[in-house]
């Protein structure tokens, strides 16, 4: 689904100065995937290149067979479309309730009234939060505001959830929680790649983890732990 052919990328004219280098790994259709590796690893730009946010200096990033590179502006909108993003501060809508902070997600991607109504409901219960439907995200915790990310991630049914340090603001309990949610997404159908520093969510999970040090790839284990 996903393959990354020698990527490399700098952001300066140094020719030893790259962010990553000499990336090559793959990611198949319903995978769950860990990307770890210390702030500067080079994790948030291999997300950069995936969303067609930054474009590399050397080598191709693949979505199916499509090259991201090449992507005209509103080709890379359609391929956005197709990936949902968690990240670590929610961004979500401080003034509008836990309904409309998904039906915008839903609006923006083209939805009908009548399929917002339906789906919105039924994403929230499958993160357990139907009973806030109503609610201003300055009424939740930090669990459930990433709990409603999940949902507004999920409800267009993309092919791949990118999930960004999604438990670096939240106690154990609610991490456990979210894991078990995305183990979840990534059972009914869904590929998930997770950027993570936590190494009790690693050990938890026991799925693919690739290791980034220096701006490479140095380890890539099937079912792997947190090793740095």
């Amino acid at each position: 689904m996903i393959y990354f052919d020698k990527v490399a990328k700098k952001y300066s004219n140094d020719p030893n100065a790259f962010a990553i280098q000499d990336i090559n790994f793959s990611v198949a259709h319903n995978e769950f995937v860990s990307i770890v590796g210390h702030s500067g690893a080079g994790k948030t730009t291999l997300l950069k290149m995936l969303l067609a946010e930054e474009r590399p200096t050397e080598g191709n990033v693949f979505f199916e067979s499509v090259n991201v590179n090449e992507l005209h502006r509103n080709e890379v909108t359609k391929l956005r479309r197709r990936i949902g993003m968690i990240f670590q501060d929610f961004r979500l809508l401080p003034n509008k309730t836990v309904y409309e902070n998904i039906a915008f997600a839903m609006e923006a991607a083209g939805r009908s009234d009548e399929e917002i109504a339906f789906d919105v409901p039924h994403v929230l219960e499958l993160v357990d939060l139907g009973h806030k439907i109503w609610d201003f995200p300055g009424h939740l915790s930090g669990g459930e505001k990433q709990r409603v990310a999940i949902a507004r991630a999920i409800v267009n049914q993309p092919d791949i959830i990118i999930a960004d340090e999604p438990t670096g603001n939240l106690d154990p309990v609610n991490t456990y929680e979210i894991v078990q949610i995305l183990k979840k997404v990534n059972d009914i159908g869904t590929t998930v790649i997770l950027t993570t520093h936590n190494k009790g969510i690693i050990d938890l999970l026991g799925r693919r983890v690739i290791t980034m040090e220096g701006g490479r790839i140095i380890r890539d284990d099937a079912s792997g732990k947190y090793v740095l």
